[in-house]
């Protein structure tokens, strides 16, 4: 069964190697392939010449003979190139281990054992939908133990208690160089206790507007007549949906009094889903977001940042007068957040742009949830940021190894291949090849396919 497994491969092989190679050829200059219609001229042309000398047949057999024995010559040539072999036992390899490709030689009795397993897969992932949904239960109910700790660090920020001196007490990395400092820092605190006491400062001004400016996918829907309005914000919370509802989590804003909007809070409730999709059941890896709804901004009048109002003149098609008339249209801004793209109910299917914009929203929802709403503090310092960074280093240095790994010659060994099978009919042509490609081998810069 193995063997014709193989030949299957092998025809399917040669059958792509031919492609990529007449590619080459027809690319090299000076190189061309001969055409059927000059074949059927040779053809002609040699059943014509009935005038032929024994002598010139003679000679013919004999240059036939010297071409097959250069093709013969060129292929053992090729084959001995050890590049060569490993390159085309690599590919073969592959080949042969393609699970789709092994899945169809399987007896009709193991494939219907194999359908087995995948419904056993499929109860599988409702199992696993399941566990989600009581992980969802155990994340409220710790929500619940996190809040005094929440509630407490929005006190201190926004200046409404002082931490005492056990609260803030913490060991730096630096503690060692700030002891030898001791007295420096003496003089230092107590000209920082006079300044605060003429600056008397609240609290830790500008918190969330600090990380939203430090935090480059929030940064970005920052626009700068935002930050006035940013610097009033005072908390963020989640709160997740109660038991016997629908799983999902609610981001709250909230706000201190200012000049552009007269809500205290602004709202934006994430939908998910915890179960296998049933046109698509293995394809299930937990919840997901399937969809958001936003708030109503009350905006005081010609404070609203997400509209600018333009001027466009107009020509009165038969008196030919111009009058200048005012339009509203979007802008740029952070707070076109809690005016989501709302999915469609009845399965129509969003453009590309809505698609894209939607699943950047799901992701921005994500993180708050998951990152900056647990960890603000060192996203204020910037140590959580640090922490990321490193993170995605690490997954770029991988897939650098991974691609220092493969040889780019393996692109090429096709081409060489060719050179040894038989659907080449001017050895000549073979020659001018195999030269060039020796060349694109022994070239640094060689072109990628």
């Amino acid at each position: 069964m193995w063997l014709g497994i193989t030949s299957c491969f092998v025809r399917k092989l040669l059958l792509m190697i031919y492609l990529y190679t007449s590619f080459y050829i027809l690319a090299a200059p000076g190189t061309t392939l001969r055409s059927e219609t000059s074949l059927k001229v040779d053809t002609g042309t040699q059943m014509a010449d009935n005038s032929k000398t024994e002598d010139t047949a003679s000679d013919s057999v004999e240059a036939a003979k010297n071409a097959s024995d250069k093709k013969e010559k060129l292929a053992d040539q090729v084959m001995q190139n050890p590049q060569v072999l490993a390159a085309l036992q690599e590919r073969l390899d592959n080949t042969a281990l393609t699970p789709s490709s092994y899945i169809e030689t399987l007896p009709k009795a193991v494939k219907r054992r194999i359908d087995a397993l995948k419904q056993l897969q499929v109860k599988c992932a409702h199992i696993e939908a399941k566990f989600y949904e009581e992980v969802h239960d155990l994340e409220r109910k710790y929500a619940a133990l996190y809040q005094p700790l929440f509630d407490k660090r929005r006190e201190f920020i926004n200046g409404e208690a002082e931490p005492t001196d056990a609260e803030s007490e913490w060991h730096s990395e630096n503690e060692e160089e700030e002891k030898l400092a001791g007295d420096l820092k003496n003089v230092v605190v107590i000209e920082e206790k006079a300044e605060a006491a003429e600056t008397n400062v609240k609290g830790i001004p500008d918190f969330w507007f600090t990380i939203f400016r430090n935090v480059d996918m929030l940064s970005e829907l920052v626009q700068e007549y935002d930050e006035p309005i940013l610097k009033h914000l005072q908390d963020i919370k989640v709160k997740f949906s109660e038991p016997g509802q629908p799983m999902s989590f609610s981001l709250e804003f909230h706000f201190g009094p200012n000049d552009y909007f007269s809500n205290s809070v602004l709202t934006k409730t994430y939908k998910m889903k915890s179960e296998p999709d049933k046109t698509d059941p293995f394809s299930f890896e937990g919840p997901e977001i399937v969809d958001c709804e936003g708030c109503t901004i009350d905006w005081k009048k010609g404070k609203n940042v997400t509209v600018k109002t333009i001027k466009k003149k107009q020509k009165h098609k038969g008196r030919g007068t111009v009058r200048t008339i005012t339009k509203q249209v979007p802008n740029d801004s952070f707070f076109n957040f809690f005016s989501p793209i709302k999915v469609s109910g009845d399965g129509e299917s969003l453009d590309e742009d809505s698609e894209f914009t939607l699943a950047a929203d799901f992701e921005i929802g994500h993180f708050f949830r998951e990152r900056i709403v647990p960890r603000a503090v060192l996203y204020f310092t910037g140590e959580a940021i640090e922490d990321d960074d490193n993170e995605l280093e690490g997954e770029e240095e991988g897939e650098e190894e991974e691609d220092a790994e493969s040889d780019p010659k393996v692109r090429i060994f096709v081409c060489l291949v060719i050179t040894q099978t038989v659907i080449m009919s001017d050895v000549t042509k073979v020659i001018i090849v195999f030269e060039k490609i020796n060349k694109l081998l022994k070239n640094k810069n060689r072109p990628s396919f």
